[in-house]
């Protein structure tokens, strides 16, 4: 699967920036869009939106954790906030630092830069935060300058970083509850930020889509400039679903090409499931969706050379084959959706969360699905599942833990197969959790597992934390 910069895909004390040790990298963009030290390993972005600041409750924190040979470790981390020094704003009540998330090498220096969205900031006006990388890890940062209108309520709702110019410059989009998005384009520098910007309108024939709940950067026609895939309302039929523009070089760079109505809510994951050069979009539907009583499914689109197809290449449930597990209803399986090759068959896997599944007598503790790309895309076969109960995994099933409110697929540990990361913003009475799993060539393993809360990052459990409820994709 080729490399390029995902959605990172949602959504405290003064925050003490860990020192990392020294690392050598090129003026070349970074290899990969969330190696934020240039170490040649990715790190996993975790947000705790409710965590406690300064005395500010529910002021919001993010935690980076920093890949290596051996992968993640508690250890091994940096906490951001808004009264971290150096980063633009001051921690205020109700901001929820860390809302949504993105990455990529902004100003091309061989680091992964970290954007940090605040869409609560100012009483719902909202704004984002660039955080530069380098060689000893994330320092400073730049506020992205919002529109001066109402209608943008919750500006920084989502993000996404790709190059939808094709100029082979990282460039930044920015959604919100207004119908529009605004890309800041290419060419970013830590003294003025983005050389500029321009806005796409999300119209859809004569309705529009309300507000990009979600967005995702993608190539689906393999023509090396990135697409953006926006999740939201169409507006005529209330319908959820997915706007797909292409990418270009000409004077129009991002052009409409299809809507898909999967019925979803605000999830979307992007990524090459059947290993033929394209991205393929995988799309969450609602429950009750399928039918009245199902509890959620995912239908994954293939990319082509003419574009997206907008017949669905599968629609999967847990009550099809291979998947374990039954399907009921309300449990949003699909809540939270991630692509990445767990297994390094060339395929594109997909991790599928299912926040409200009972595990035994315990309610609403959560469970995540791991489903097999192919030859022909998506499929049920192979599939695996994990909660708490997993022989291997820490912890134990408990009530309102919802394990898999956040999942990413991402090599950590540099051996060429996606881990599995989990989070569960319930967990210890919403003091939240994050655990990783190793990927390998039979799939997913539990040896090895790791898992921390808080209190290990320096998050404290003051209030409710939620560490977990998101993940950089």
């Amino acid at each position: 699967m080729r490399t390029r910069a995902f959605l990172l895909a949602a959504t405290l004390t003064t925050g003490l920036l860990t020192a990392l040790p020294v690392t050598t990298a090129s003026a070349a963009p970074a290899r990969f869009s969330d190696d934020f030290n240039g170490d040649g390993y990715r790190d996993l972005v975790t947000a705790a939106p409710s965590a406690t600041v300064g005395g500010k409750a529910r002021a919001g924190a993010v935690v980076v954790n920093y890949g290596s040979k051996s992968g993640i470790s508690a250890a091994r981390h940096t906490v951001i906030t808004q009264n971290t020094t150096g980063i633009p704003g001051t921690a205020e009540t109700n901001d929820e630092f860390g809302a949504s998330l993105a990455s990529g090498d902004l100003n091309r220096d061989g680091y992964a830069d970290l954007v940090v969205g605040t869409p609560d900031e100012n009483d719902g006006t909202g704004t984002a935060v660039v955080v530069w990388g380098g060689k000893n890890g994330l320092s400073g940062g730049w506020t992205l300058p919002g529109p001066a209108s109402s209608a943008h309520d919750e500006y920084a709702l989502t993000l996404a970083v790709g190059d939808f110019t094709g100029d082979g410059r990282a460039d930044l989009a920015v959604g919100s509850l207004g119908k529009d998005v605004w890309v800041f384009r290419g060419g970013f520098t830590k003294a003025s930020g983005a050389a500029s910007r321009f806005v796409l309108r999300t119209e859809l024939q004569a309705g529009v889509i309300s507000g990009a709940q979600g967005l995702a950067a993608a190539d689906v026609n393999g023509d090396h400039v990135d697409d953006l895939v926006i999740s939201g309302t169409d507006e005529r039929t209330y319908d959820d679903g997915q706007l797909v523009y292409t990418g270009s070089t000409g004077d129009t760079p991002l052009t409409l090409q299809t809507f898909l109505p999967s019925g979803a809510w605000r999830t979307a994951a992007v990524g090459d499931l059947n290993g033929d050069g394209y991205d393929d979009v995988v799309a969450a539907t609602a429950p009750g969706s399928v039918s009245a009583n199902d509890g959620g499914s995912v239908r994954a689109y293939l990319g082509s050379a003419d574009g997206i197809r907008t017949t669905p290449q599968a629609t999967i449930t847990q009550n099809s084959p291979g998947v374990p597990g039954t399907d009921e209803k309300e449990d949003w399986f699909g809540h939270s959706l991630s692509v990445g090759d767990v297994n390094g068959d060339g395929y594109a896997d997909v991790a599928v969360g299912a926040i409200y599944e009972a595990i035994g007598p315990d309610w609403q503790t959560g469970a995540v699905t791991v489903l097999r790309g192919s030859a022909t895309g998506l499929t049920g076969t192979g599939a695996q599942s994990f909660s708490q109960d997993t022989a291997g995994v820490p912890g134990s099933a408990e009530d309102n833990d919802f394990f898999g409110s956040a999942v990413r697929l991402s090599d950590l540990n540099g051996d060429g197969k996606a881990d599995l990361s989990i989070g569960a913003h319930g967990e210890n009475d919403s003091d939240g959790a994050v655990w990783s799993l190793r990927g390998s060539a039979s799939g997913i393993r539990t040896t090895g597992a790791v898992s921390f809360g808080p209190a290990a990052t320096g998050v404290p459990a003051t209030g409710y934390p939620h560490l977990g409820r998101l993940m950089g994709q």
